[in-house]
């Protein structure tokens, strides 16, 4: 369902489904829902209205309807639709994927760093949903690229994070794991290397996230809550390495760049994290032999330091809870291993 009903909101989220409500006013004549939707959706097929009605992708006063319901005063809609698809056209290539797992409804897969989720603008092949196409035609023959299922990607994790994401087979484990993420029933923990040493054990950090102002590949902090989009992430320190810490991230929302964002904005930028400045010496000495350490330790991790460990949702349709985890990948566990090593013989010098 990539293409039905699309909306291209000022912000992205990291979940790819939006909520749209209406409430319907006062005098409004007798209408079939899916007329009525085309009619305040722009570019919104009756074909494709009809498909989303029919996965479960829109409620009426909280019930799901057919597409022959007659709305009337008073109703209240809600819909989802997806957010910014950036791509109309996905090719199946045989790009390599690792499966955690997969039914005729859901696949959970272990994300590998450097490669983009989805087809975009730079990015038009060799990406995860690329080879997730490719492996569903494997698995069914009859199936064509017109045929293949856009609707399976509910939510996206950045080119250079690693770890966990669930895609759907069908639209209606699409429409039930999406409301799962609106409604923050998905258990996401991260684990991420930051600079500085994170002085509380744990901690919230709430402040909506927005385009930066400037900088419009980027996104910034506005605690002040007037721009962007409402955002919480909480986090658990796992370990401290003195200039730099290992920490664990919950998140309760799901935005673009939220944990790179909101762990910045307290002043911990992940390490080497080029597009926040994670990508140079942000804590530490300034001896040559330090930087030289710091600069091997990029070049192990030559990526933001980020990666998708857990992932927990409801089944879509046995109701049964999912739950999966990743181990570390070996570039940050190398580099966290580094560290380790480096303190151990700081404190032997001391």
């Amino acid at each position: 369902m990539s293409d039905d009903l699309e909306l291209i909101p000022e912000e992205a989220s990291e979940d790819v489904y939006e909520r749209r409500t209406f409430k319907i006013d006062k005098g409004q004549e007798p209408t079939r829902i899916d007329k009525w939707i085309q009619m305040h959706i722009e570019g919104a097929s009756r074909n494709k209205v009809q498909q989303a009605i029919e996965a479960g992708f829109l409620t009426v006063n909280g019930k799901p309807q057919k597409s022959n319901y007659k709305i009337k005063p008073g109703d209240e809609i809600l819909l989802l639709t997806v957010v910014n698809p950036e791509y109309t056209e996905v090719k199946a290539e045989p790009v390599p994927i690792e499966v955690v797992y997969e039914d005729d409804a859901v696949l959970v897969l272990n994300k590998k760093p450097n490669m983009v989720v989805h087809p975009g603008v730079g990015n038009y092949s060799g990406t995860l949903l690329n080879g997730v196409l490719y492996h569903l035609m494997q698995q069914n023959p009859e199936l064509t690229e017109e045929s293949l299922p856009r609707y399976g990607l509910v939510h996206r994790i950045d080119k250079n994070t690693t770890g966990l994401i669930v895609f759907a087979k069908t639209a209606q484990a699409a429409a039930h794991l999406a409301k799962q993420f609106f409604n923050h029933t998905v258990s996401r923990k991260y684990v991420a290397l930051v600079w500085g040493n994170v002085e509380e054990d744990e901690g919230t950090i709430e402040a909506h996230i927005g385009r930066h102002q400037r900088l419009r590949k980027m996104f910034a902090a506005y605690p002040d809550g007037e721009v962007g989009k409402h955002a919480i992430t909480h986090y658990r320190v796992l370990e401290r390495f003195g200039y730099v810490t290992l920490v664990e991230c919950i998140l309760e929302t799901g935005r673009t760049h939220q944990i790179r964002v909101h762990m910045r904005y307290i002043g911990h930028t992940l390490f080497n994290d080029w597009e926040y400045g994670g990508d140079r010496i942000l804590k530490g000495t300034v001896y040559t032999k330090y930087k030289q350490f710091v600069d091997n330790c990029f070049e192990i991790c030559p990526r933001c330091a980020l990666h998708a460990k857990t992932l927990g949702f409801v089944h879509p349709v046995t109701g049964k809870e999912m739950f999966f985890e990743s181990p570390l990948p070996e570039d940050i566990e190398k580099v966290a291993d580094k560290w380790r090593r480096y303190v151990k013989d700081r404190k032997v010098e001391e």
